[in-house]
């Protein structure tokens, strides 16, 4: 099957970012259908997208190849327990969840339901994402083609091997984001404190941070030589590196992405 039907349990910003995304990329109004508890924003995605919507879980379940759940971690266990046993033939699930893995979903929708497990970020908000992946065994080859059509729509997708690795995932892009508008902040009022207007620290910090991003995406070498690249012995560039290395910036951002990594592997304890 080329074109399956996809639903969306949940109409939030994720669920409607990669709605948008799906139709930018020539699929279907047709082939999607959305549901959620709020139904003015379930009504307000039918009429932005042309979608279907409907108020029953259960409509999706039986219409849908591709099931995606974008509901919160909290209240996963009420939605798929409320969904019917039997469901689509074929059908995939994918949760969008974090914290949530494999072992509960499998609890609460049946032990032989092909999961996928997605972790991505909210730069996908702007079709700039990046998302973590990890299938059970039950998922065909078609089933992953069918969700990386879905989330490559707002973005790119990386497979895992091993469930475990989405705790990683959400420490380097699930939480990065928020580093590096932290790195944002503190560069804009060191700005400051140099003498420039904060609207000008600003700006300079934004488009200085989009430009580094955009030349180590692009660019045929690590991160480490372009760094070696900017930094002239005996340069300014190469005093601020140098501040950075007595402080321990590396030790520093591994703490902090040790610290986000456990949390998510607590958050799955807690949510099981």
């Amino acid at each position: 099957m080329s074109a399956p039907t996809i639903g969306f349990i949940g109409a939030g910003n994720m669920a409607t970012s990669l709605i948008g995304g799906m139709l930018q990329q020539n699929i279907k109004p047709g082939r999607i259908m959305a549901s959620d508890h709020n139904a003015e924003q379930c009504e307000k995605l039918g009429r932005q997208f042309g979608i279907r919507t409907s108020a029953d879980n259960a409509v999706l379940a039986a219409e849908c190849d591709v099931l995606v759940l974008a509901v919160k971690p909290q209240v996963m266990q009420a939605v798929c327990r409320a969904l019917p046993a039997q469901r689509r033939t074929g059908q995939v699930i994918i949760s969008i969840a974090a914290g949530v893995s494999c072992a509960s979903l499998a609890a609460w929708l049946g032990d032989d339901t092909a999961l996928v497990r997605c972790m991505p970020n909210t730069p996908a908000l702007r079709r700039q994402g990046v998302s973590g992946l990890y299938a059970t065994p039950a998922v065909s080859d078609v089933q992953k083609q069918w969700t990386e059509d879905i989330v490559n729509a707002v973005g790119i997708s990386l497979w895992l091997d091993e469930e475990s690795q989405i705790d990683a995932v959400t420490a380097v892009s699930g939480s990065g984001p928020a580093y590096f508008f932290y790195m944002m902040e503190a560069m804009t009022a060191a700005g400051e404190q140099l003498g420039l207007p904060r609207d000008t620290a600003e700006r300079l910090t934004l488009f200085t941070a989009l430009g580094a991003a955009d030349m180590a995406v692009h660019s045929d070498v690590d991160a480490a030589e372009l760094r070696r690249r900017v930094s002239s012995p005996g340069g300014t560039t190469e005093q601020a590196i140098n501040s950075f290395a007595r402080d321990d910036l590396p030790a520093i951002v591994a703490r902090a992405m040790q610290a986000a990594a456990a949390r998510a592997a607590e958050l799955s304890k807690e949510l099981a």
